[in-house]
C-alpha cells in the first residue's frame, strides 16, 4: 500500500508549475501506461491551458486547488476547490483561471 498527500503534491506541482515558462508540472500518483486507472496531479498558473484533445477514457478532474474552466465544443464547466467534474466524452480542454492543482482520474479505454 501506498499513502500519498494530495495536498502536498498539490503544493509542490504548484511551485514547480510557477518556476518554468510553461507554467505547467505534472506527476503520475497511480497507474500508468500498463494499467486501466492512471491518476495525475496537474498544477497549472494562472492563464496556462491544456489545449484541446481526446479524450482517452471515462475521466473525472478534482479540483484540489485554485479554479479551472473544462471546456468541450461550445460549454464549459468551472470548478474550484472541491469540486468534481466528469468530463465528457468529446474533444475537451483546461483553462486555470487562476493559479489551480487537479486530480485527473481516468480509466483508459480497453
Amino acid at each position: 500500500m501506498q499513502k500519498l498527500s494530495l495536498d502536498a503534491l498539490a503544493r509542490e506541482h504548484m511551485e514547480r508549475a510557477a518556476a518554468v515558462s510553461t507554467g505547467r508540472s505534472a506527476t503520475t500518483v497511480y497507474g500508468g501506461h500498463e494499467h486501466v486507472l492512471r491518476q495525475t496531479v496537474l498544477a497549472f498558473t494562472a492563464g496556462t491551458s491544456l489545449a484541446e484533445h481526446e479524450n482517452p477514457g471515462e475521466a473525472t478532474l478534482l479540483v484540489l486547488r485554485g479554479r479551472v474552466r473544462l471546456t468541450s465544443g461550445d460549454t464549459s464547466w468551472e470548478g474550484r476547490n472541491g469540486d468534481l467534474l466528469t468530463i465528457p466524452d468529446a474533444r475537451h480542454g483546461l483553462y486555470a483561471i487562476e493559479d489551480a492543482a487537479v486530480l485527473l482520474t481516468v480509466a483508459k479505454h480497453g
